[in-house]
């Protein structure tokens, strides 16, 4: 008998498969899943400067650079310079921006229902529960959720 597939291993192959499927979901609202993270970021946590939206959507900052010139170029977002350091561009969701995300996010709630459909709504939060769990013992971010 063959031994159960490792925890990490499903994980990654949940990863690839939700990346995808949420890569052509938003793409019909005209952007990418790093762009669609992005504007997510945002909603939480408005003002960052390109470095922070590079660190909390793990893209890196040369990456994010082309993301955000995208989301600008788009009017989805608009960057003003910081009020104590003008070097530093402090970046915001636009209304179109907001309306782009809602579309979005309407989309990937389909994705994550279709992937959950056999979960009881108990099921689901304990899955929740886990996996911040796992992201948070590994380090990587999560805590004010």
């Amino acid at each position: 008998m063959a031994a159960p597939p490792r925890i990490s291993y499903v994980v990654g192959r949940l990863d690839r498969a939700i990346s995808q499927k949420l890569e052509q979901a938003v793409a019909v609202h005209g952007v990418t899943l790093p762009q669609y993270t992005a504007l997510s970021v945002l909603r939480r946590r408005s003002g960052l400067s390109n470095a922070q939206l590079a660190r909390r959507t793990y893209v890196r900052p040369q990456s994010m650079l082309q993301v955000i010139s995208t989301l600008e170029r788009e009017g989805l977002i608009e960057r003003t310079p910081d009020a104590n350091h003008g070097r530093i561009l402090r970046t915001e969701l636009t209304p179109k921006g907001r309306t782009v995300l809602a579309a979005c996010d309407r989309a990937v709630t389909k994705v994550e229902h279709a992937m959950l459909a056999d979960l009881s709504a108990e099921q689901r939060d304990a899955l929740l529960a886990a996996l911040l769990s796992c992201v948070q013992h590994l380090g990587a971010g999560l805590a004010d959720v």
